[in-house]
């Protein structure tokens, strides 16, 4: 599996004229654990769904070329998009409150995903479903597939979503801030959980978040956005070292329980950084 994308831009329409809201990314990924990181706003969530064209109606989508492992993103038809999105690439967002369907049990909900991409029977995909939750690390897998979300936890709701994004044994995994609505016990559990699932089967991962010290332990290469745009790229290892004044502003505002200040750094900004 390989992405290719050069020159991205993602567009809308306003009273005053067209506005960019991804302007110029250009990245190439294969199996690796890729971050993306930034502001709220930055464009990162449009960024990785543009590789599935999963975007607003009134998005303009353009680029040099946008390639998801040699097929043309671009011009796919919309039969060809749907054979890709969750059957070779899996979105997982980040409030399962807001993503499950509340009046369907989790385990028919991973069996629809199942049997959409996979076929066969109504019994073997729910037997699937079972499975799956047995393999995200649910303890009772057969109570939590009988289950409605509004029963679930928050942490149990998210591997219910993961499970569901496994179903068709994707080659590519895009994590949408999985873990911003879970305490900080609960993430570290969801994101080993997804780590181990990515290095067991050989996928790509996107994880976009606005955690950096989280990125920089658990990805292989970093990109940072700023204003719809890509403006630095380094291995995640060296994000501490890194040199444009955006990302040390962003490292400089992190809290320190080693080096405690009395107020936190404030982000001081330079119009340079658009162009």
């Amino acid at each position: 599996m390989q992405i290719d994308m050069q020159n991205l831009r993602v567009s809308f329409s306003s009273p005053q004229g067209p506005v960019e809201a991804v302007r110029g990314v250009s990245l190439t990924m294969g199996q690796e654990k890729l971050g993306i990181v930034g502001e709220s706003g930055s464009g990162k969530s449009l960024t990785a769904r543009s590789c599935l064209k999963l975007l607003p109606k009134q998005a303009k989508l353009s680029a040099d070329r946008l390639t998801f492992d040699g097929i043309d993103v671009l011009h796919a038809s919309e039969s060809t998009m749907r054979r890709l999105r969750g059957k070779r690439a899996g979105l997982i967002m980040q409030d399962p409150k807001f993503s499950l369907n509340p009046v369907m049990t989790a385990g028919s909900q991973i069996a629809e995903a199942w049997r959409a991409h996979r076929g066969g029977s109504h019994r073997l995909a729910q037997e699937a479903a079972v499975d799956l939750l047995g393999q995200v690390q649910i303890r009772d897998p057969r109570r939590v597939a009988e289950s409605y979300p509004h029963e679930l936890s928050g942490g149990m709701g998210q591997r219910v979503m993961i499970a569901m994004m496994l179903a068709p044994d994707p080659e590519l995994l895009i994590a949408d801030e999985p873990t911003s609505a879970l305490d900080a016990t609960v993430q570290a559990e969801i994101l080993r959980l997804i780590e181990d699932l990515v290095s067991r089967r050989g996928m790509g991962l996107v994880l976009i978040s606005h955690d950096l010290p989280l990125v920089s332990h658990f990805c292989d290469r970093v990109l940072v956005m700023y204003a719809g745009r890509v403006v630095e790229e380094l291995r995640a290892a060296d994000l501490n070292r890194a040199r444009h004044p955006y990302t040390r502003g962003l490292l400089g505002c992190l809290p320190s329980l080693i080096h405690p200040a009395a107020r936190l750094k404030v982000m001081e900004r330079d119009e340079a950084w658009l162009v």
